[in-house]
């Protein structure tokens, strides 16, 4: 009778720890998710800034180089 009861419950907990693991692997993924966009996200936006500031600096340079062969006296 032991035996059954001692069998019952390592079976019930075992079914109790699957249960817990797939929780953890959802949420795991839940949150590799949001990190993966909200990485995206930043890596998205710092490239779209560099290339605002690069041609921003060529407008510049070609504005000087400009000036350079066209002096206005």
């Amino acid at each position: 009778m032991v035996n059954v009861v001692i069998k019952f419950f390592t079976g019930l907990t075992l079914l109790c720890l699957l249960v817990a693991c797939a929780e953890f692997k959802e949420a795991g993924r839940s949150i590799g998710q949001t990190t993966k966009n909200v990485t995206t996200d930043i890596g998205h936006g710092s490239r779209n800034t560099f290339q605002a500031i690069g041609r921003g600096t060529k407008r510049v340079v070609n504005s000087v180089t400009e000036e350079q062969e066209h002096p206005s006296e």
